[in-house]
């Protein structure tokens, strides 16, 4: 069961990665997190009122608010990242987000073993080959790394804080509807200040209909992806939920070969690739 949940995490947070680079290529990026995230808080306000989650409101829902603040800045940050460079490099990076819940980690007096610091080490070398020098043509637009890797820092974040923000399952679907209110806030004010200095709010024609189900899409794969891990988590050992779950860079990657024809260069393939492997090795350490 923990395999199966586990997988079935991967394959939902490759589509909504693939989905949400794909909408920010015609859409605001802003526009896509708040939307998308709009969405997904309406579903499990639903779901948190249909199993009495109120109950489980306490302090530590203020881990859920700060993961809420630092949500939409990751997400952002990814989705713009996504449109910008090539999905197949963009989001085996984003997979070092890892690497925070290790740092944590160290400062609370875990000492890593040579396992964790053997992904450390390949997923640096990952992330200077991806976006390193090319021997022919163009390289990975360097603003598509920087966002990706503050895309992972956020990322890992979350990860952190909503670890801490809930105990339970029923507490878990009320610390991320907590954080997607906050998601939708956040982001929200940042698309009016936007708006504000003249950057457009809606794509081209505005926002139609024929396009929601597509934000939803990308909105409820994110909060399905979380039940999935946090089910496979509690039915098997975290470490190999931690490692099938990582592998959904190899989703989005898939999808935008066949549905974008996107080709990635031998130094591209090969740093996205150590990169997955860092965080692997991370995962497992």
């Amino acid at each position: 069961m923990t395999a199966l949940f586990a997988l079935a995490t991967s394959l939902l947070w490759g589509l909504a990665d693939f989905g949400g680079g794909l909408l920010t290529r015609r859409a605001p990026a802003l526009t896509v997190v708040v939307v998308s995230q709009s969405i997904a808080a309406a579903v499990l306000g639903a779901i948190v009122v249909a199993t009495g989650g109120w109950s489980e409101a306490g302090p530590r829902l203020w881990f859920a608010v700060a993961a809420g603040l630092v949500g939409p800045v990751a997400l952002f940050s990814f989705y713009k990242a996504l449109a910008l460079g090539p999905m197949g490099v963009v989001s085996p990076l984003a997979t070092l987000s890892v690497a925070v819940p290790v740092s944590v980690g160290l400062v609370l007096g875990e000492r890593p073993g040579l396992v964790q610091v053997a992904g450390i080490a390949v997923g640096v070398i990952g992330v200077v080959l991806a976006g390193g020098p090319q021997l022919r043509g163009a390289p990975v637009q360097r603003q598509a790394v920087l966002l990706t890797l503050v895309a992972a820092l956020g990322f890992g974040t979350v990860f952190v804080l909503i670890t801490e923000a809930s105990t339970t399952v029923t507490g878990l679907f009320l610390a991320l509807f907590v954080q997607r209110v906050t998601n939708v806030a956040t982001g929200g004010a940042a698309l009016y200040l936007a708006v504000r200095r003249g950057a457009a709010a809606l794509p081209e024609g505005g926002l139609a209909r024929s396009s929601l189900p597509a934000y939803g899409f990308v909105g409820l794969a994110d909060v399905a992806a979380n039940g999935t891990y946090a089910v496979a988590a509690q039915h098997g050992p975290v470490t190999v939920a931690a490692v099938l779950a990582s592998l959904y860079p190899v989703v989005t990657a898939l999808a935008a070969r066949g549905f974008l024809r996107e080709r990635l260069r031998a130094v591209q393939a090969a740093g996205a690739g150590l990169a997955l492997v860092g965080t692997l090795l991370l995962a497992t350490g």
